[in-house]
């Protein structure tokens, strides 16, 4: 809808000072970058990055120029002569941002340009159209289904479900204060736990054998049917007998090198931890896990379609 290539059934799209609902793509400024490359396959990246000024009229002088400086910009100096065939999936990606580039254009539009790289590549290719975007400076719109790229990448994110907008705003604002439970599951890596529940008289969450005191501010929730949402970073191994200890049977441990994360069961829920040590934990043993209570979330259960309770 932003590009132009669907149309709008309510609202205006602005771009800049101007309202762009009814004119057509070509006119509205913008430059697209797809998540399968779209290069034309009998041209070389010189013939692709200068495409679209050969379309606009641009003079022969002003298109080297432009496709140069993208080239240096982009490292892809030493390939202008290549075909796309020749090239890495990597090369074909920065062609691709170099072909938006060149036309100067006041919104860039990315499709999950990085879902077709390997792993490595990805995360390469994310730091370096992150650094792009700080050169640039121009306003981009990034779609991805990637909960890290988009925090990495935004300085805005905008959750979205079936059409509709569940939350909008800054990175470490939505992964702490999540508006519901559908962010907070989306939001971080490994996802965030959720155990369900009910909050009595004396604000304790309460759910099978798990106790959790949540603080006497919370006795105001009496009755509550909740979910207690908990980031598994925001879990530590404790002597059975602390405050708020889960007696947790370990399922999978899975050592990274610097963290180690925990796949566990707690009654009839499965609990992921990650913990920021080296652990000699093995499937069966009994860990003791306790949440930080203070960094835990509430999200309320029924009707409300998981919202948060502040």
């Amino acid at each position: 809808m932003i590009a132009g290539l669907e149309g709008i059934t309510d609202g205006s799209i602005r771009i800049g000072d101007r309202v762009v609902n009814d004119l057509p793509p070509k006119h509205r400024d913008i430059a697209m970058v797809f998540q399968n490359y779209a290069l034309y396959p009998h041209m070389t990246v010189r013939g692709n990055m200068e495409f679209s000024l050969r379309l606009r009229g641009e003079n022969p002088e002003k298109r080297k120029k432009q496709v140069e400086e993208a080239a240096a910009i982009l490292g892809l100096g030493d390939l202008l002569d290549r075909y796309p065939r020749e090239l890495s999936g990597g090369q074909r990606q920065r062609v691709a941002m170099g072909r938006a580039i060149v036309r100067n254009p006041q919104v860039f539009l990315f499709d999950e340009p990085l879902s077709n790289l390997d792993a490595k590549l990805r995360v390469q290719m994310r730091a370096e159209i992150k650094a792009l975007h700080q050169r640039l400076r121009s306003t981009t719109v990034y779609v991805t289904h990637d909960q890290v790229e988009a925090m990495t990448l935004a300085d805005r994110i905008v959750v979205m479900r079936n059409g509709e907008v569940e939350q909008v705003g800054r990175p470490l604002d939505v992964y702490g204060q999540p508006a519901n439970n559908f962010v907070a599951g989306f939001i971080g890596s490994p996802s965030m736990n959720f155990i369900p529940g009910r909050i009595d008289d004396h604000g304790a969450f309460l759910s099978g054998d798990i106790t959790l005191d949540l603080g006497a501010s919370r006795s105001k929730l009496a009755g509550t049917d909740a979910d207690f949402g908990i980031r598994p970073e925001h879990f530590e191994i404790v002597p059975g007998d602390t405050p708020n200890a889960i007696e947790s049977s370990v399922m999978v441990v899975e050592p990274t090198g610097s963290e180690t994360i925990i796949l566990a069961r707690a009654g009839k829920y499965e609990i992921t931890a990650l913990l920021r040590q080296r652990l000699h934990i093995k499937p069966s043993d009994v860990i003791y896990l306790r949440p930080d209570i203070e960094r835990a979330h509430l999200f309320r259960r029924g009707g409300d379609h998981g919202r948060r309770i502040p």
